[in-house]
């Protein structure tokens, strides 16, 4: 699992917390260096000495998003553009782009974080790559993560044409796929669409090993079905386009923060007060960021720190990521999160087979529609509406929708083709196609 050639910190090279506190002592002054040749930083840190410690750091201003976007394009790169290996930008920018470039050594460090998955990675794997690769880092980041480790790749991208979510269950199932890399629902897709096809997903994908997932919060309960769906581990990795992998899971099921590779803070936006763990916002800096360095990167997702011990012994904080899980609607006197309510879904019996819902908080009422089969309709609405008044204490109104009213049929079996752009046609084809290509 190790790459111990790249002269990067590797687990098991430390044995608490006082160790890797000192690796980051030792690379700090150089990821300062650094920050100092891009404009935006030489500005922040023209007075006075350098920061030389964390202690140090923690004097300066924190580094926005928007920050990031009034310094697009070059505000923050640090290196000549011939250094560079690839620009990418968050799927979560609005209006102006968040920019992020990382050098051929910056990918190194980048690879080998998203590569420390404790059910390991090998040349025997088959690797799925189901998220987006234009110009954000996601699916460049596991395919590059993959080949770290000699797996062959399968580069299926996400919301792509070429990859309509028949040919993935296809390609789960003829190559006989061993790893995937996705967001949560795509998991549940994927199950719907193999039925669809008439496969077991529990029983007709025996090479599949494990399910990373990314890029969304999820839930214990949907995290639980997917994984009995399936029959495989659920594998969650944390991070962003603009720093990376900042946390994976450990045996235990814990998520750690690669404090080895990157300092973390925790601010209260509130209070303005920064800590070393609790509650709050997470601050990063990563340590071995060249092209782009980030000092005090606010990423403005709401976690939880400890520093408490855990038994896979790899002396790293653990972190859990609440996301928008605590941002809810009003619904009579009480708060309706995303969070909560996906729990309560999710902890309907299997039997039920509900996997897809969405739901509308409004003033008096919340409104929510599930999947369900005919002969469970009645039972799922009734348990979901008692579950939500219990949770919540709020008035629902829960309707259950036939299979294919939220997730269409035609979105889980089609086939469509994907043709090259053409100009000349013959005198029996269609030549309102002229140019296009879907």
């Amino acid at each position: 699992m190790n790459n111990q050639g790249s002269g990067l910190p590797q687990l098991g090279q430390w044995n608490g917390m006082e160790d890797v506190q000192r690796l980051q002592e030792k690379q700090l002054p150089t990821t300062v260096t650094w920050a100092t040749r891009s404009p935006f930083y030489r500005e922040r840190l023209t007075s006075g000495a350098l920061p030389a410690t964390a202690a140090d750091l923690a004097s300066l201003p924190l580094t926005t998003k928007q920050d990031l976007r009034d310094a697009y394009p070059y505000g923050m790169l640090a290196v000549p553009n011939e250094r560079l290996a690839t620009y990418h930008e968050s799927s979560g920018t609005a209006g102006r782009p968040t920019p992020s470039f990382y050098t051929q050594e910056d990918w190194t460090d980048l690879a080998e974080r998203f590569a420390r998955k404790w059910i390991g990675m090998s040349a025997e794997d088959i690797f799925l790559v189901r998220t987006p690769y234009a110009l954000m880092l996601t699916g460049h980041l596991a395919h590059a993560a993959g080949r770290l480790h000699g797996a062959t790749i399968v580069p299926g991208d996400n919301r792509s044409l070429a990859m309509p979510y028949a040919r993935v269950v296809r390609v789960l199932h003829d190559l006989k796929v061993t790893l995937t890399w996705s967001v949560a629902t795509e998991c549940l897709l994927w199950a719907a669409a193999a039925e669809a096809a008439g496969h077991r997903p529990g029983a007709d994908f025996p090479a599949l090993r494990a399910l990373f997932t990314g890029g969304e919060p999820l839930t214990t309960a949907r995290r639980d079905r997917i994984s009995r769906i399936w029959g495989v581990p659920v594998i969650e990795e944390y991070g962003s386009t603009e720093t990376g992998s900042l946390a994976g899971e450990c045996p235990h099921g814990r998520l750690h923060l690669w404090a080895d590779r990157a300092l973390f803070e925790v601010y209260d936006s509130v209070t303005g007060e920064v800590r070393t763990e609790g509650e709050g916002q997470l601050v990063v800096t990563p340590l071995y960021r060249e092209a782009m360095p980030l000092l005090r990167y606010n990423l403005e997702d709401n976690v939880s720190v400890s520093y408490q011990d855990c038994e896979c012994g790899w002396h790293l904080p653990t972190i859990k990521v609440l996301g928008r899980s605590a941002f809810g609607y009003r619904v009579g006197t009480a708060t309706v999160t995303q969070h909560r309510l996906e729990e309560l879904v999710f902890s309907l019996p299997d039997t039920y087979g509900v996997l897809f819902w969405r739901a509308k908080a409004e003033p008096a009422v919340l409104r929510v529609e599930i999947e369900v089969a005919d002969e469970h309709r009645e039972a799922a609405r009734a348990e979901l509406a008692a579950s939500i008044r219990a949770a919540f204490g709020a008035d629902s109104e829960v309707v259950g929708l036939p299979p294919g009213s939220l997730v269409p049929q035609a979105m889980l079996t089609s086939m469509p083709d994907v043709v090259k752009p053409r100009s000349l046609f013959g005198p029996d084809e269609d030549w309102d196609k002229a140019l296009l290509y879907y």
